[in-house]
């Protein structure tokens, strides 16, 4: 099984890394495609760069960034993978990775936003989850204990 993990820096991405390598531990045979999908340069980077060479190899160097703490929590998990640093609109841009490297699987992290904030804005994970033809599995960031829940478990 071929698993499409999309890794956008945040600690809740790597909470999905880490649940796909769980996965495997417990005896899911697969292999791993890690991704990050850059936004396309502006029109006023564009301006100031004066070379579109520039912005394509910062930009290739931050997706190899972001990319370096999933990529070592593969590696210490003895787990093969291939890696893909893509520029474009971040869903549709996971969709044709998952297409072109034939994963059966996506394992992403969500940030857990309001569903009023997520309707507004729309989301990655919810918009890969009701586009890509394979199962997708969501991994939802953990939740911060209450401040009044914290002060209370200081005075008891």
């Amino acid at each position: 099984m071929k698993i499409l993990l999309p890794v956008d820096g945040s600690a809740v991405s790597l909470d999905a890394v880490r649940f796909a390598i769980r996965m495997a531990q417990d005896g899911l045979a697969n292999s791993m495609v890690l991704a990050n999908v850059q936004e396309p340069a502006t029109l006023y980077e564009l301006m100031v760069a004066h070379d579109p060479q520039v912005i394509e190899e910062v930009s290739a160097a931050a997706g190899a960034n972001t990319l370096a703490p999933a990529q070592a929590l593969l590696q210490q998990a003895n787990i093969s993978f291939e890696s893909e640093v893509a520029t474009g609109d971040p869903a549709h841009t996971l969709i044709d990775i998952l297409e072109r490297f034939g994963c059966d699987l996506v394992v992403m992290g969500a940030s857990g936003m309001s569903p009023l904030r997520s309707a507004l804005l729309g989301s990655v994970s919810n918009e890969v989850l009701h586009s890509a033809n394979v199962p997708v599995m969501i991994v939802k960031a953990a939740q911060e204990p209450d401040v009044e829940d914290a002060d209370l478990d200081e005075t008891q």
